[in-house]
């Protein structure tokens, strides 16, 4: 028994030793994102979503811990809860992307709508 926890132990190591190896960037990504997000939290719109990019950048500072955990005690745990940090950034992130997209379509069609997307009379003098 004791030799497949050894394993076990080495596979995880194995397996988290790229997450790790990495985890100063996301460390570095992570508390930059924090610090994004408390500048945003100065404005007053800023205030309203400042705590998602305060919440990605935890995300990603606890999943560098974790790996660097993983890697250092071959703690399956500390892998998955790794992955599972990694995993909500993304979703997060392409959660954020998606409305991004929406909000650009919702705005190019009121523009073209209400005809606001390009006034040609401004350029009148300089065209002609």
């Amino acid at each position: 028994m004791e030799f497949n926890n050894l394993r076990d132990q080495n596979l995880v190591r194995e397996i988290s030793y790229s997450l790790s190896r990495h985890s100063g960037w996301l460390k570095f990504v992570g508390i930059a994102s924090m610090v994004y997000g408390a500048l945003m939290a100065i404005s007053i719109l800023g205030l309203v979503i400042a705590w998602l990019p305060i919440w990605m950048g935890y995300l990603l500072v606890k999943a560098a811990n974790k790996a660097k955990v993983a890697t250092a005690y071959g703690d399956q745990y500390a892998l998955e809860e790794s992955l599972q940090h990694i995993g909500n950034y993304f979703i997060i992130n392409g959660i954020i992307i998606i409305i991004a997209i929406l909000a650009m379509l919702f705005l190019a069609t009121a523009m073209l709508f209400f005809g606001l997307s390009f006034d040609t009379s401004a350029f009148e003098g300089i065209l002609t």
